[in-house]
């Protein structure tokens, strides 16, 4: 038994133990890393005789002592011993899910018999090798002479090194001038909630306690959400990057591009609700991408295993054999031909190229003969055969059965042989359909994207990762240059997990009356975010760093200062002999509590910056004792993906080995057992998993960054009809109640790390908080239309502090959006379109989405809120005038009828009761029509257009507006029953 509190050996997890003077070995006296004299004298016959931590050299004499003692009863081999002689090959009768390097070799050896994993071992060697190098380069650097003249060493720098200092990209602060007048506003603001309510809570409304209590817990509630929304925009930047210096670096004349490579993934479902045609020009701008096509891959997922998927994208490949090279030889924006050939400008400006204006002719030709054989398969695959569909040779296709069929891998372009009509190579094309069995959780697109990123791994495994919805296209062939300023930069791109760009959208109607392009989220929260520990992971438009993906934490942990280290024991959780401060020592006890709760946080049970510890066989085996496969899954090939920090594939391997292993990788038994989902890849848990993605990652320590080119980098389509942008809202607030009620609420996950920063941990508490706020924000719809029906108000009589504070709030809320917009840029209609659909969605589709959440995950019913189509029009923005019946339109219909029929009492009443019955409607009018006004878009959204309502509506509003007259005409229970007895009484003692 190993004593409580005693020194571990950092490297095979035994005590430390004892010199024979009794007292404790110690390797380094510089950090105090803890090691065992058993491995340090590993170290010292390997030729390491410098501290794995620290780098400073052992003490000469640190070995004479002879006499060291090891712990008693310490009869466990120590890792050096490990490492010396690997575990034979069979252990027990699993053997193959052993995690040992033995396994892994036995299952990757190349042609010749070669093990494949030696590659790897060679590659690790040469890096350290260069290393040492370049750190004795240093140190000889460090110690010439200073007699050499500043001319000559001026002359010995290569032009290459003041290349490599200038940075990639810069942030560029908010000025002063708008942010200290921001910041002073939010203040002054806090202080004037803080009266506001002292003066609400001690001055009550007797006669109306229940409407009053009702405000006042909305009223608070409103100013709890508004600080979560409010202060994570506390620090907010602007970013520039520099692409000339990018291509400088990287990409010189007469050398081989260095640029990194990215894999592009793409997912569909169902061709029928998803075009083919729009996938096809999501694929045709990432291939015709500004980047080098060797570093390029487009991997299609389609989860629906439909036929007419596949002949598309066979199509597809076939046209981008025309269509790269004309964009690249032209320069055309944007490289999505539907949208190319759909602009409105004129395509002659800057061509200058006589045969530019033929040459495009003939592409556009040839696009509409290519839109047309995509829409002929459209149209043959809207009816299913009945023997189901058949291949070209004759075969039946393998995902007839959508729910019950193999893995399919088919690889368009690339390492096929095919190229452009120039003879250029193209980049690679690879349709990707994963295995799906009845019984099995497949967890819809999370688990479409995992499979992806094993698949890629196998295939590509190129360093970094680029998702986009299917209706994405790339709008801006530079893009992924753009998020290379920031990944490949060595200063800037080490911790940051991904890059983030913002979603832009086409066919949104001018007024943006649903709020569809999202403005005020994109251009002011992210930008928010992004001063702080960066932007949240919306789930399209971003470039992941492939090792953030596989729950590594990033390489550079957090770990404890050395002066800490050096004040205390940095080895043991108690101090008391070696701290002579009982606050000191408490203190480095609650560092090492914080840094035991980081590891626990990390997937992989070690962390790139641990491993960097390791000389190349060590990290080798120590990886291999790891337990990689029940990290990862039973695949040596991806396990040694993973393992390549830099991408690529062992060259060794032949393509065909690689098929089979991708195939192997998107069965649908692959993740069982496994951290994929849990920790690994896209999280599963909610159908919002961008989000639980993005946190975890933040939980780990990385950090994101927020990228916003002058041209948009991507743009989409988005839902333009009011009953499909409240299903869309729908689905995401339903996302967000999931996490709410998961493990991974912000409110309790990853506080023992430390890594999350408070302001990035409010941001997040209010991405899943914020559909809860449908339930005060109806009630206190409600209230002005129940005051103006009653005759009582919330607020009593007015004093002067009073009218004081309101205006002061007033105010400031009116100062906090002037300045806000000052900073960031956003119009004034678009954020009183956000304000406006902020009201319409928390009435309608958040408060469905509380409800539907709490029955998932509570009482395990799934509810789903179908939407029709009820009418259509065909001219330009005609769907915006569709009207889509479904249940989550009766709230806000509901709220709409209830205020006008209460603004229409309170007149009435006013009229009966003469002069001074007008001063109180003024405040019960202004709270109606502050309701009526923001419903204002969801009400023309149902009238449709030249106003023709649907018979539904007409007879929702009837039916209401009836039984809600006759509450407050006949039944009426608001009023005091005694003075209904002495209207009765006065009425009785007139002499008729």
């Amino acid at each position: 038994m190993m004593e409580p509190g005693a020194p571990v050996c950092n490297t095979c997890g035994e005590a430390v133990g004892l010199k024979t003077n009794g007292e404790l070995f110690v390797a380094c006296h510089e950090c105090n890393f803890p090691m065992c004299r058993s491995c340090v004298e590993y170290e010292a016959k390997e030729g390491r005789k410098v501290c794995l931590r620290c780098s400073s050299p052992y003490d000469e004499h640190l070995l004479d002592d002879d006499a060291d003692q090891k712990p008693p009863g310490s009869s466990q081999p120590t890792m050096a011993a490990h490492l010396s002689y690997p575990q034979p090959k069979d252990v027990g009768i699993h053997a193959r899910h052993v995690s040992t390097v033995s396994t892994i070799d036995s299952e990757m050896n190349d042609e010749s018999g070669n093990p494949i994993w030696k590659n790897r071992v060679e590659s690790w060697k040469d890096k350290k090798n260069n290393k040492k190098k370049k750190v004795a380069k240093n140190n000889k650097t460090e110690q010439a002479p200073a007699e050499i003249p500043h001319e000559q060493q001026m002359e010995d720098k290569q032009p290459g090194d003041a290349l490599m200092q200038q940075p990639l990209s810069e942030i560029v602060p908010m000025s002063r001038n708008k942010l200290t007048p921001y910041r002073a506003v939010i203040i002054m603001r806090l202080v004037i909630l803080g009266l506001f309510f002292h003066y609400r809570i001690m001055n009550p409304v007797d006669s109306a306690f229940g409407l009053w209590l009702t405000s006042v817990i909305c009223e608070i509630w409103f100013a709890f959400s508004w600080v979560l929304d409010q202060f994570p925009k506390w620090s907010p930047i602007n970013r520039v990057t520099y692409l000339d210096t990018l291509s400088a670096r990287f990409e010189r004349p007469g050398e081989p591009c260095e640029l990194a490579p990215v894999d592009f993934f793409v997912s569909t479902v169902d061709p029928l609700k998803e075009p083919p045609l729009i996938t096809a020009n999501t694929v045709l701008s990432i291939l015709a991408l500004d980047y080098p096509v060797e570093k390029v891959s487009c991997y299609v997922s389609d989860d629906g295993a439909a036929m007419l998927s596949f002949e598309s994208l066979a199509e597809t490949s076939e046209f981008a054999r025309k269509w790269v090279p004309f964009c690249k030889k032209y320069a055309i924006e944007p490289r999505a031909p539907e949208f190319y050939f759909s602009q409105k400008i004129d395509y002659l400006k800057d061509k200058v190229q006589p045969s530019f204006v033929k040459e495009r002719r003939a592409m556009k030709r040839d696009y509409e003969e290519y839109k047309i054989r995509v829409n002929a398969m459209v149209a043959r695959a809207q009816k299913t055969p009945e023997e189901g569909w058949t291949m070209q040779d004759g075969t039946p296709w393998p995902g007839n059965n959508t729910r019950d069929h193999p893995g399919m891998v088919q690889v368009f372009l690339g390492n096929t042989g095919a190229r452009d009509m120039d003879g250029n190579e193209l980049p690679r094309l690879i349709y990707v359909s994963r295995e799906k069995r009845p019984g099995y959780q497949h967890h819809k697109k999370a688990g479409a994207e995992n499979a992806l990123v094993r698949v890629s791994a196998v295939l590509t495994n190129a360093p970094y990762i680029l998702n986009l919805d299917c209706d994405h296209y790339v709008n801006n062939s530079k893009a992924v240059r753009e998020a290379m300023c920031f990944l490949m930069d060595p200063q800037v791109g080490r911790d940051v997990c991904y890059v983030q760009f913002p979603q832009r959208f086409d066919g949104i109607d001018k007024s943006d009356r649903y709020a569809n392009r999202n403005i005020v989220f994109f251009d002011v929260n992210m930008k928010g975010l992004d001063g702080i520990q960066g932007p949240v992971y919306v789930g399209t438009g971003c470039v992941f760093n492939r090792q953030a993906l596989y729950g590594y934490g990033p390489p550079s942990m957090p770990t404890l200062t050395k002066s800490s280290s050096s004040s205390s024991c940095s080895w043991c959780g108690c101090c008391s002999c070696c701290c002579p401060s009982k606050k000191k020592a408490e203190l480095d006890a609650s560092e090492l509590y914080k840094d035991a709760k980081r590891e626990e946080l990390n997937a992989a049970i070690f962390n790139l910056h641990e491993i960097e510890n390791y000389d190349e066989y060590e990290r080798s085996m120590l990886m291999s004792q790891r337990s990689f496969e029940k990290t990862f899954g039973l695949s040596s090939v991806f396990i040694e993906s993973t393992l390549m920090e830099n991408g690529g594939v062992p060259e060794s391997v032949n393509s065909s080995t690689l098929i089979k292993e991708a195939i192997h990788v998107i069965s649908c038994s692959y993740e069982e057992k496994t951290e994929w989902g849990k920790e690994i890849g896209w999280i599963y848990g909610s159908v919002t998993e961008d989000i639980l993605t993005g946190f975890k990652m933040h939980c780990r320590g990385w950090r994101s960054i927020y990228c916003m080119p002058p041209r948009p980098a991507f743009k989409g389509s988005a839902p333009i009809n009011l009953s499909d942008r409240l299903h869309q809202v729908l689905r995401w607030a339903l996302g967000s109640v999931e996490i709410f009620l998961s493990r991974h609420c912000p409110l309790w996950y990853g506080f023992g790390g430390g890594r999350l920063r408070w302001l990035q941990r409010l941001a997040y508490i209010n991405t899943i908080v914020y559909p809860f706020t449908s339930l005060p924000l109806i009630a206190y719809c409600l209230i002005p239309a129940i005051c103006l029906l009653t005759g009582k108000f919330i607020i009593p009589t007015l004093s002067n502090l009073a009218s004081v504070l309101f205006l002061g709030l007033f105010m400031s809320i009116i100062l906090t959006a002037v300045l806000e917009l000052r900073w960031s840029g956003v119009s004034i209609e678009d954020l009183w379109r956000n304000e406006q659909f902020w009201v319409i969605g928390g009435v309608s589709a958040h408060l469905f989405a509380v409800f539907q959440g709490f029955l998932k995950m509570l009482a395990g019913i799934d509810t789903n809120f179908t939407v029709t189509t009820k009418a259509a029009e065909d001219a330009e923005f005609g769907e915006l005038y569709m009207v889509k019946w479904t249940t989550v339109l009766i709230p806000p219909t509901t709220l709409l009828i209830v205020n006008i029929v209460g603004v229409v009492a309170g007149f009435s009443d006013a009229l009966n009761k003469g002069y001074e019955a007008w001063g109180p409607l003024f405040g019960k009018v202004f709270f109606a029509f502050w309701v009526i006004l923001h419903l204002y878009p969801f009400l023309k959204g149902l009238m449709g257009r030249q106003n023709r309502t649907p018979t539904i509506v007409v007879l929702w509003s009837v039916l209401l507006a009836s039984v809600f007259s006759l509450v407050w005409v006949k039944i009426n229970p608001f009023v005091n029953k005694v003075d209904s007895m002495e209207i009765a009484g006065t009425c009785i003692s007139i002499d008729c």
